[in-house]
């Protein structure tokens, strides 16, 4: 059932949805709807959404939103995200509350993983 006024949908940006859908199912083990060649729904990520094609990438230093993931291992994901393609962009850190590292996709979005 959908909430009033939460957060619905999230739509990402991607320069190849293909690359994004195959990092994506590697590292996270999310699988994806297609419609068209252009957009994609993504499923299992906490958050229903999908990917576009476009040639933008987002990233906080130019004052995007910050999409945080959640791992039980921040190593072992660091090292999927690594072995999938993914550019680690800062290394493990801890911030109050846990530890995180920030990573760009195939498509040079960033994203964050955390964990405690």
């Amino acid at each position: 059932m959908h909430q009033h006024h939460t957060i619905n949908y999230l739509e990402i940006p991607c320069r190849e949805p293909e690359a994004s859908k195959a990092f994506f199912s590697q590292v996270f083990g999310w699988s994806f709807v297609d419609y068209g060649p252009d957009y994609s729904c993504f499923v299992g990520a906490g958050i229903d959404g999908g990917f576009f094609r476009a040639a933008l990438d987002f990233a906080s230093d130019r004052g995007c939103p910050l999409l945080v993931l959640y791992s039980a291992d921040l190593n072992a994901t660091q090292n999927a995200v690594e072995a999938a393609g993914g550019h680690i962009l800062k290394p493990v850190f801890a911030f109050p509350g846990g530890r995180r590292f920030h990573f760009a996709d195939p498509s040079g979005n960033e994203y964050a993983v955390w964990s405690e």
